[in-house]
């Protein structure tokens, strides 16, 4: 039977889809679909993880966004939802091709950054403007149209349906069919259908689901509860109305709507309609301007020389020019100059501005070119460091620095890069916090109304990253798994387990793109105003953006405050970078472990390793 599940919500619709992108897939190949949709609540997030698992399943993702859509301007922030009026309805949106993906993610971007108001919404504005590519339908009973026609405004249903029409073209808008064994929906699906009729407007039929089968129900609602704060005995906590939000199989879908075949078959006529190809892990690197007579290339190389004859002198030694030829024909080979020209702009700028910078960690210490430019302070030569960790020609990825700044002013690094690249082609990183086996099981006992105590015991049980490992590994969490109210609040933690709890800002990561971020990643706008990425940072990657962490690290804001206070009270300049590396009483105090506030050697097990190795200076060095 022709029949294909449109309306889905994964983790992603965050403590409300209780799918995950695994879960979703494997179904629809299960149940024989060839290809099944992503439409999240208000956001991308898993738009790409999503393409590549179902391509790789042998399926077609169809990708969308149930949006929010403000009932007149999205930058109208004030009706109140206390005097009841709507603040945003459903609106289902999916992308045809590849120029319908392009305009879902300006879409989602809009709606964070324009028009959020308790929900990021969008309006019939930016619809007009950015709908092509796109195909539409009237959601769920939230949308515009369903809420028009409860209110007895059929005139208004009749009016926005036809808008909704004319922007999106003909066999591009649909009216949309749901039936839960809600009361209300029969009501709307009877005047959807005659608006169908008179307008010359298709059906279609979906299932909203939420979780993947029927017996989810339950622990759906128990989500729930996580999300709102409430109780299961709590009678006014917000619950479905049936435990039909599942992912239904055609058989289930064609006995629903037996007497409307079309819109049943509309579903497959759009995915045959769906062409969307994404290029994926093909690096594309922002402009870099050189000066006038250079390439990309040869610029590179100019620096390098420079800075190689500024450290060693001239003539440079044979092994070092040997080593710096090597590896700028590596970073020219695989297109990757512009990431170096890139990074030693902004750390030569910190430098200038006196805002100290680490001498640099990581594989990009094995880097020659990195050494000459200044982005790190290691002779990789002299320490035996292997360029190839960090970038080799047989491993088609970005090149990965951790770049540290002094912590009180890495601010003023990612200001001064996107005053150069443009505030629109610089943004932070999104990341997602996941429900945890300790963390699911709080969760899970406070919405079932558990005491905080007696939870807390419970997740002291779990000695393993994984409910399920502890329960084949921990006794005592076995025998709690044997009392009636125990099983319950393990069953229900299994199945939430790994489910998005909510969305985060990665620490360091900023990303940098060639043009608007938009036309590359849906863009997200926190509680705080700080605008993120709605792909997280691998994501990023897959999809050829620039990602680089600018760590914030107190130790230099310490170092550099030393500095200056023996600059104040003694009148002496101490450069940290002369400073020797076999000063005997450094490694005393090393032996001793004496490591508090020492990068990296601080914690209880550099300590220990550090007393055990004794380390005195005395290692050869390959020079």
């Amino acid at each position: 039977m022709e029949f294909i599940h449109l309306h889905n919500h994964s983790d992603y619709s965050i403590l409300d889809g209780a799918i995950t992108i695994d879960s979703l897939i494997k179904k629809a190949v299960e149940m024989g679909m060839p290809a099944v949709a992503l439409t999240d609540h208000g956001n991308m997030f898993g738009a790409i993880e999503f393409y590549q698992k179902a391509v790789k399943a042998g399926i077609t993702p169809i990708i969308g966004e149930e949006f929010y859509i403000a009932p007149g301007s999205r930058f109208d922030k004030t009706s109140s939802r206390n005097n009841g009026e709507d603040t945003s309805y459903h609106l289902l949106v999916i992308a045809k091709n590849e120029e319908g993906y392009r305009n879902l993610m300006k879409l989602s971007s809009i709606g964070y950054i324009e028009g959020f108001y308790y929900k990021p919404r969008i309006d019939m504005e930016v619809l007009e403007k950015y709908s092509s590519g796109l195909i539409c339908s009237s959601a769920c009973l939230a949308g515009q149209i369903p809420q028009s026609i409860l209110r007895g405004r059929m005139d208004e249903a009749r009016e926005t349906a036809g808008r909704f029409a004319e922007i999106f073209g003909r066999d591009h808008f649909y009216l949309e069919l749901q039936d839960h064994g809600i009361p209300e929906q029969k009501t709307v699906n009877t005047e959807l259908i005659k608006i169908s009729s008179e307008l010359n407007i298709p059906l279609i039929a979906t299932n909203d689901a939420h979780y993947v089968n029927r017996d989810d129900a339950f622990s759906h609602e128990v989500l729930l509860c996580v999300q709102t704060g409430k109780t299961m005995t709590d009678p006014a906590r917000m619950r479905f109305h049936s435990n039909e939000f599942y992912l239904k199989s055609a058989d289930e879908m064609y006995r629903l709507f037996a007497e409307y075949p079309d819109a049943l078959y509309n579903t497959y006529k759009i995915y045959e309609m769906v062409d969307l190809s994404l290029t994926l892990g093909r690096p594309i690197l922002p402009n870099f301007e050189v000066p006038q007579g250079y390439d990309l290339d040869s610029f590179l190389t100019r620096l390098v020389k420079e800075g190689s004859e500024k450290i060693y002198g001239r003539p440079v030694p044979e092994a070092v020019t040997k080593r710096i030829k090597y590896e700028l024909s590596v970073i020219a080979s695989m297109h990757f100059s512009g990431y170096f020209l890139i990074v030693w702009d902004f750390i030569n700028h910190a430098k200038k501005m006196n805002i100290p910078v680490g001498p640099g960690r990581g594989s990009a210490a094995g880097s020659m070119v990195s050494y000459c430019l200044g982005i790190t302070n290691l002779d990789p030569i002299r320490y035996n460091l292997l360029f190839e960790r960090f970038l080799n020609p047989d491993r088609n990825e970005m090149p990965d620095m951790d770049l540290d700044f002094c912590a009180d002013r890495r601010e003023e690094v990612i200001e001064y890069v996107r005053n150069k690249y443009g505030d629109d082609h610089v943004s932070q990183i999104i990341t997602f916090n996941k429900m945890k086996a300790k963390a699911v099981i709080k969760d899970v006992a406070r919405a079932m109304d558990i005491p905080f105590s007696r939870a807390n015991e419970i997740s002291k049980l779990i000695e393993e990253d994984k409910l399920s490992d502890s329960l084949k590994k921990s006794k005592e969490f076995r025998d709690l798994y044997k009392d009636d109210e125990g099983k319950q609040l393990v069953d229900i933690s299994l199945r939430l387990e790994g489910l998005c709890r909510s969305a985060g800002k990665h620490a360091a990561g900023v990303v940098i793109s060639k043009g608007p971020l938009t036309d590359y990643v849906p863009l997200y706008r926190d509680k705080d105003g700080s605008i993120s990425s709605q792909y997280e940072k691998n994501t990023l990657e897959q999809a050829g953006l620039v990602k680089m962490d600018f760590l914030g690290l107190k130790n230099l804001s310490i170092i550099d405050r030393c500095l200056k206070l023996i600059r104040e009270n003694r009148g002496e300049t101490v450069d940290i970078t002369t400073i020797p590396l076999d000063d005997a009483e450094t490694f005393r105090l090393l032996q001793r472990a004496d490591t508090k506030g020492v990068f990296q050697l601080e914690s209880s097990g550099m300590q220990n390793l550090l007393r055990r190795l004794g380390p005195d200076g005395t290692a050869r060095r390959s020079r």
